[in-house]
């Protein structure tokens, strides 16, 4: 019997240092282990040329093309379910040509609602995701948070919706190259792209502590907030205690991880937050914006920030760390991350690609 073929579409793994590329590199991993003595069912993975290489070699890849090849398809007679990962991206069979498929589509978020755009912005992102839902034949909401967005301002009908939280990236030996940033003090740490939506700039206060350091790492996505970050450190008179490395390799990153004093991350809109869990793996403190799904991840593994005010966000940082000091919670941060396993999550992911062959 000729397996059934499920395609992920890894399109957005030409983006490498985002929460997406690590989303489609470990589901198709997981996926491709979990199948590997199924009779009945096998996985591929619909790559952009940057991306190639990038998955072990026991998984099945597709690099994408251009030109003629990029809009005839025959491998996708054999396609019984397409997933589509990501809300504002794409789903490339055409029902129409291929009725057979099912779809299978992953929503993160609807974030443009609770980042402060403009109605008109809110408007077109909503109408792109609810295409992509009316081209599905099923859902997966990455949390509860998500879901309940989801059913407040899209049309599912009687699709299915499921939630199933994403898994935790297992980050690289702790390594510093020869030319990364050594901070020379205890530091918090905090990363993702530096926009508006991250709010990183309520930080700032925090550095009027003498004694402690910050690096805010990730790619500075919007020039002007990063130019406003760093004219008002300057006007605290912090300018020399605050680093914005820009992105990091894994084994930067997970050095960051282990060592720094806290983690931060005040964002004001997130689907999940894989940071968040990323950094549970080295038990340390987390301080988190009580926005959006932030809560439902950090659980009452951390200490939340529930408003930006200075005096607040101080308060909160000192009796937190000193909590923390205190009370093993360590222990704690690092077992929720189990909770966050990407073998268990595809397991998941697997009974709903069942559900709909």
């Amino acid at each position: 019997m000729k397996r059934k073929q499920i395609w992920l579409d890894c399109d957005l793994m030409k983006y490498p240092h985002s929460g997406l590329y690590h989303y489609c590199l470990n589901l198709g991993t997981e996926m491709n282990e979990l199948l590997l003595d199924d009779p009945s069912l096998d996985i591929s993975c619909y790559v952009p040329h940057s991306a190639r290489t990038d998955f072990p070699a026991a998984v099945s890849v597709r690099e994408e093309k251009k030109g003629w090849r990029h809009w005839w398809k025959p491998w996708l007679k054999d396609c019984a379910v397409w997933h589509a990962p990501f809300q504002s991206g794409r789903i490339v069979p055409d029902k129409k040509k291929h009725p057979h498929i099912r779809v299978l589509l992953t929503i993160h978020d609807l974030n443009p609602l609770h980042e402060g755009k403009t109605e008109p912005e809110k408007k077109r992102s909503l109408a792109h995701t609810q295409s992509l839902i009316d081209k599905a034949d099923a859902l997966v909401c990455i949390s509860s948070f998500t879901r309940d967005d989801v059913r407040k301002h899209c049309e599912t009908g009687l699709k299915p919706v499921h939630v199933i939280h994403n898994g935790i990236h297992q980050v690289a030996a702790p390594r510093l190259e020869p030319g990364s940033l050594r901070p020379q003090r205890p530091f918090l740490f905090g990363m993702g792209y530096i926009n508006r939506k991250k709010n990183y700039h309520v930080l700032l206060p925090l550095l009027k502590e003498e004694g402690i350091e910050m690096i805010i790492a990730g790619r500075p996505d919007d020039p002007e907030y990063v130019r406003g970050i760093q004219e008002t450190a300057k006007r605290l008179g912090v300018a020399d205690r605050l680093h914005l490395p820009g992105p990091l390799s894994e084994g930067e990153k997970a050095w960051y991880y282990k060592n720094c004093l806290a983690f931060v991350h005040p964002s004001l809109a997130e689907g999940f937050g894989a940071p968040v869990v990323e950094v549970m793996q080295f038990g340390k403190p987390l301080f988190l914006s009580d926005r959006t799904a932030l809560p439902e991840i950090g659980g009452d593994c951390a200490f939340y920030f529930r408003s930006f005010e200075e005096t607040h966000m101080r308060q909160v940082l000192r009796e937190g760390l000193e909590l923390y000091g205190q009370n093993g919670l360590a222990g704690r941060i690092r077992k929720r991350a189990e909770a966050f396993s990407w073998k268990e999550k595809a397991k998941a992911y697997l009974e709903v690609y069942k559900s709909l062959i």
